[in-house]
């Protein structure tokens, strides 16, 4: 996909992943228009990339819902939107704040669905579009404490091969992008506010070597490659890749079963009143 010139939507574009990909973006000679709720951090990242500031709380349904069409009236239509917002969660599933659970599952899983439903049927008509998805290598394993956000990004998993199903042989491309920690402010107050057990979990697989920091400017290069070449995933650490690769066997079990059948993603269901 030619990003030159192409409209690029990044949710969670303050800081950390978000800015990184931001960045590249622009890079790349995308025209970018940065989502989050932090206003002074966004218009920052906005001005450095020659871009445009959207403020939106992703925890706020109605808000999603209108994010899509606000902007593509504002600015025209969007030709990749890239779901980064996230919500990291650190406690157990017994103790955690209820309201942890409804704000990482509205901002981890439900708002890229919705915004998903408001950008694919403009790429759809357009014969133009590609999405993509920030999860995590806590969407394929589950890791103690973080029950809560291994449950979203898990969604996310599913969703999107779900979809990519749906999109074949149309004109719009997904990526997932799932990496371990990234070198961000949200793992570091991961690491410097968990709590014994948490931490337990982190020292053990950073004494095998598993899990690796990752540059988030390096990591926002893959994905804006990946776009560009249409590439259905990027992972890392690449040394967990045999994690991903089981991860998914059941999904191209799926896919091999389903070779042939002819699906049209705007298809909707019999009314059976």
């Amino acid at each position: 996909m030619d990003l030159d010139g192409a409209r690029v939507l990044v949710t969670g574009g303050s800081r950390g992943i978000g800015a990184a990909l931001a960045r590249a973006y622009a890079a790349a000679g995308a025209d970018v228009v940065v989502v989050a709720r932090s206003e002074s951090d966004l218009r920052t990242v906005a001005d450095e990339v020659g871009g445009h500031a959207v403020v939106v709380d992703l925890s706020d349904p109605a808000a999603v819902e209108a994010l899509v069409p606000r902007v593509e009236a504002d600015l025209g239509p969007i030709d990749v939107l890239v779901n980064n917002a996230g919500v990291e969660t650190v406690d157990m599933a017994a103790v955690i704040d209820p309201a942890d659970v409804r704000t990482a599952t509205r901002v981890n899983l439900e708002a890229p669905m919705v915004l998903t439903r408001y950008a694919l049927p403009g790429m759809l008509d357009r014969g133009r579009g590609h999405i993509v998805y920030l999860s995590s290598i806590a969407g394929s394993s589950g890791f103690p404490s973080m029950a809560t956000y291994c449950a979203t990004k898990a969604g996310i998993n599913g969703f999107v091969a779900a979809l990519r199903m749906e999109l074949k042989g149309s004109p719009v491309r997904t990526t997932l992008v799932a990496p371990g920690p990234v070198d961000t402010r949200m793992w570091d107050a991961v690491e410097n506010s968990s709590s014994a057990s948490t931490q337990s979990v982190i020292d053990r697989l950073n004494l095998l070597r598993l899990m690796p920091k990752a540059d988030p400017d390096r990591l926002a290069r893959r994905v804006v490659r990946a776009t560009s070449r249409r590439t259905r995933h990027v992972r890392t650490p690449r040394r967990l890749s045999a994690n991903f690769m089981l991860g998914e066997a059941s999904q191209r079990l799926t896919e091999v079963l389903l070779v042939g059948v002819r699906l049209d993603p705007s298809d909707t269901r019999v009314d059976g009143s």
